[in-house]
């Protein structure tokens, strides 16, 4: 990509594309088509017709989804089949139809079957069931891969599919009722710390910027004791205690958002839709790549390294009613690593990182 190519960043606001965006400046460029979603609504055909028509990018990185954690999954089921197969089929096809040079789609990890060999390897797709929670997601992300290989295959586009693994870092969601594991469990614990101190400010400060159900830092202490205790920080006598979904025996692997921008760009600037597969294969197909760290930890681990990170000192409560989702999810990143990059951040730094900006954001 040249310094002054034009380029259209889907979903800028959001984690992966705000740190897209943040490196791409940092590197030079400068030449950018930046739409919210109130600007412009990626599910309208004729928006988004209209759009590519009149600005005409380059490159395209196609970093806008509708997404959530488990609970969200499982409960909008049809908002996010349909939310996110609108957005991939509008904004590929008229890729291809305005001539785009090269677009960058990505995906999740959650297209794999539940019972995926592990780690999981490119080639595994659709080979199995998927992990029901978030079957529409994933099935959404699956017709994304094909729809940028068909499109590859018969008009000569250069689409490249990414998918990376559980995704944390600036600009993440905190929202309680759809946010992912670690920047809830962040939340929670940073929480449930300031009401073991009862530092009311802290608390206070947090719900005016992040409200939950409308409750914000205005609400009486007994309105915040009630709306936190439903997602499970709970003040009993003197004790503070964090509930968490599922057993923790779940393994997850996490990769800094900063990273993943970093694995996207390389591989916008560098790589090409013949670098995803041998040329001796007959039938061209899981040409995604999968972007990584290749290691893993389970979900107590998780919420332990938390715990002591923020300083709560309160018990952690998991409550195995609720679902694990898959038991093992890591990815192979031998892929990755043969076209030339490797993660930076490891963990233990990147829940730091994340812990100081979320109390200076």
């Amino acid at each position: 990509m040249d310094k002054d190519a034009k380029i259209y960043i889907a979903g800028h606001r959001g984690l992966v594309g705000s740190a897209i965006l943040k490196k791409l400046k940092a590197e030079g460029f400068s030449n950018f088509v930046l739409r919210t979603h109130a600007e412009l609504d990626l599910t309208d055909a004729n928006a988004v017709a209209a759009f590519f028509a009149e600005e005409k990018p380059e490159y395209v990185f196609l970093a806008a989804a509708k997404v959530g954690g488990i609970v969200a999954n499982n409960t909008y089921r049809a908002d996010f089949i349909y939310a996110n197969l609108m957005i991939q089929n509008n904004v590929v096809h008229q890729s291809y139809v305005n001539n785009v040079k090269k677009l960058l789609f990505l995906g999740s990890t959650c297209i794999y079957p539940k019972a995926c060999p592990q780690p999981m390897k490119e080639d595994y797709l659709l080979t199995d069931t998927l992990e029901y929670t978030n079957e529409p997601y994933a099935i959404a992300k699956i017709a994304g891969i094909k729809l940028c290989e068909s499109y590859n295959l018969q008009y000569g586009t250069n689409f490249i599919s990414v998918m990376p693994t559980n995704l944390y870092g600036p600009n993440d969601n905190f929202d309680l009722e759809k946010s992912h594991v670690l920047p809830a469990l962040i939340r929670k614990m940073h929480l449930g710390r300031a009401l073991e101190a009862q530092d009311w400010t802290t608390v206070r400060k947090d719900l005016n910027e992040r409200p939950i159900e409308g409750v914000d830092g205005k609400a009486s202490e007994s309105e915040i004791y009630s709306i936190l205790e439903k997602y499970g920080v709970k003040k009993t006598d003197d004790k503070v205690s964090v509930e968490i979904w599922g057993s923790g025996k779940p393994m997850r692997e996490f990769l800094w958002s900063e990273d993943m921008a970093d694995a996207c760009i390389f591989i916008m600037k560098s790589r090409n839709f013949e670098d995803t597969y041998a040329p001796a294969e007959k039938e061209i197909r899981n040409t995604h790549i999968n972007i990584g760290t290749g290691k893993d930890l389970s979900i107590r681990e998780l919420a332990e390294s938390i715990k002591a990170m923020v300083g709560f000192e309160g018990p952690l409560k998991f409550n195995a009613d609720k679902p694990d989702g898959t038991m093992k999810k890591l990815t192979d990143v031998s892929k990755l690593h043969g076209l030339g990059w490797k993660h930076q951040i490891d963990l233990e730094e990147g829940i730091k990182k994340m812990y100081d900006w979320y109390r200076s954001a």
